[in-house]
């Protein structure tokens, strides 16, 4: 296990904690127009914040140091580099950022500002990257290229390493050398470097025999293009239906197998396509990948990445779904993705964790639960209210009740708009009252709310949840 030096947060001289009695905060009185608000409007007016006109540089530690002047501030945090001089100003500690000038503030960031979303305020003074130094012991032994006529003539290089940069988090940066060092130890042929202040690893690998290269190969589709992904056409494999299994009387769960040699590793919170055609048409629907169950197997069967299972519920009139229920097994579907904006950043130092579904909206939820309760360890309290027609439609109910009585940290609680008279759980339909006994906003705490569901469902949620004072910030909403 990775061990995470204990940091005191805030730092003990953090402007975020409170001051003893009788002294006061460090905070400097922000000039007139010069407010949160203020800044946010400077962003967007379309000003050039960087000095640069747009382009993004790679930045060496020789030149972060000029940029070192009240006029000219440049600061580097986690690998990215800021011209911070215009947001001086309004900077509520005032000359105090001048304590990150010209040099990686990583750390002094974390002592004292940890909680800000940086990214989001600082995203138009962006410079760009920091450059990491070559290790002294590859010097002289690797050739750097960076145009397109360099790389063209590579073939006619000798070379001794082959070099795969990593560009990561500072923490994950440092896991991954931990994890390569353990599983390659003293391997001739891995070299590894890291620059953990800047979240880069650098892995060299020999090659077997020393001699020219001949040819570099055919270039990759999409390759040295600047096309985002989300503007690409989707890329679909062709996965085979290997087994069927009911989960309530109109739900079941499908588990398609990836083709040979073939591996999908879907995020949490992202989703998958399905594709078939029907009556001479693409049908295209997305879904939320879940696992085998909310219960880890105590041994997995299937190959991670290999296999995908799907909870989908058949409408009788549903063009899609009425086609799944009657599909063979062992017929093929085609699976595109995956894809979605959920970032498990969004998770970090998350105490409490909500979560609002309603009917098939749980799928995105059951990955996070288990990701909350095995992974984050930082997570006090999971809960999940979920809506549902008749205690019948209820999505895995035995194994929520289990995880239950299992994880102390873990609460469920059922709400049906239809009940029979014997159920004596809760009744109607999402309101303001039930929303403000379940949302508990404990002291210190830092809560995430999750909402899924169909639109109408999601719209009102959101809604109750924005006026018991949450903020964006603090509202997910899963679709697709």
């Amino acid at each position: 296990m990775l061990n995470v030096p204990s940091q005191s947060f805030p730092a003990a001289g953090s402007q975020q904690r409170v001051a003893p009695t009788g002294q006061s905060r460090n905070k400097v009185a922000l000039k007139p127009g010069h407010s949160l608000l203020d800044w946010i409007r400077l962003t967007k007016s379309g000003r050039d914040l960087t000095g640069l006109r747009g382009r993004l540089i790679e930045v060496t530690e020789e030149e972060l140091k000029k940029h070192n002047t009240r006029n000219d501030c440049w600061t580097c945090i986690r690998g990215m580099v800021y011209n911070v001089s215009a947001y001086m100003d309004f900077h509520p500690g005032g000359e105090e950022l001048m304590r990150a000038a010209g040099i990686d503030s990583t750390d002094l960031f974390d002592q004292v500002h940890r909680w800000v979303n940086y990214e989001s305020m600082l995203k138009e003074c962006l410079v760009g990257r920091m450059a990491v130094k070559p290790s002294p012991a590859l010097q002289g032994s690797v050739s750097s290229f960076g145009s397109r006529n360099e790389f063209s003539e590579i073939h006619s290089f000798l070379w001794k390493y082959i070099i795969i940069l990593i560009q990561t988090s500072c923490l994950v940066a440092k896991f991954l050398y931990e994890i390569i060092n353990k599983v390659f130890p003293c391997c001739p042929v891995l070299i590894v470097q890291t620059a953990h202040s800047v979240g880069k690893v650098q892995v060299c690998l020999h090659k077997s025999v020393k001699d020219k290269w001949t040819k570099v190969g055919q270039p990759l589709e999409h390759h040295d293009t600047f096309i985002q992904c989300k503007d690409r056409e989707l890329s679909y494999r062709e996965c085979v239906l290997v087994s069927k299994s009911d989960v309530t009387h109109d739900t079941q769960v499908l588990c398609l197998q990836l083709p040979p040699g073939s591996n999908m590793q879907v995020p949490v919170g992202r989703h998958v396509y399905l594709k078939t055609s029907l009556q001479g048409t693409d049908v295209v629907k997305p879904y939320t990948p879940v696992d085998q169950s909310l219960i880890p197997p105590s041994q997995s069967s299937a190959e991670m990445g290999s296999d995908l299972n799907l909870m989908i519920k058949i409408y009788p009139d549903g063009l899609l779904t009425s086609h799944l229920a009657s599909l063979p097994i062992g017929s093929s579907l085609s699976v595109g993705g995956p894809e979605g904006s959920f970032s498990m950043r969004i998770l970090h130092d998350v105490t409490h964790l909500y979560m609002l579904a309603a009917g098939t909206g749980f799928t995105p939820m059951a990955r996070l639960i288990r990701l909350a309760l095995q992974d984050l360890a930082s997570i006090r309290k999971t809960k999940l209210m979920f809506f549902n027609r008749q205690e019948r439609d209820i999505l895995w109910c035995s194994q929520l009740d289990e995880l239950c009585t299992k994880e102390e940290r873990f609460e469920v609680e059922y709400v049906l708009s239809e009940p029979t008279d014997s159920w004596k759980g809760r009744r109607g339909r999402i309101d303001a009252c039930m929303l403000r006994n379940f949302l508990e906003r404990p002291e210190k705490a830092k809560c995430l709310v999750c909402v899924c569901g169909p639109t109408r469902f999601t719209e009102l949620a959101v809604q109750l949840v924005r006026q018991l004072d949450f903020s964006e910030e603090e509202i997910q909403i899963f679709q697709g």
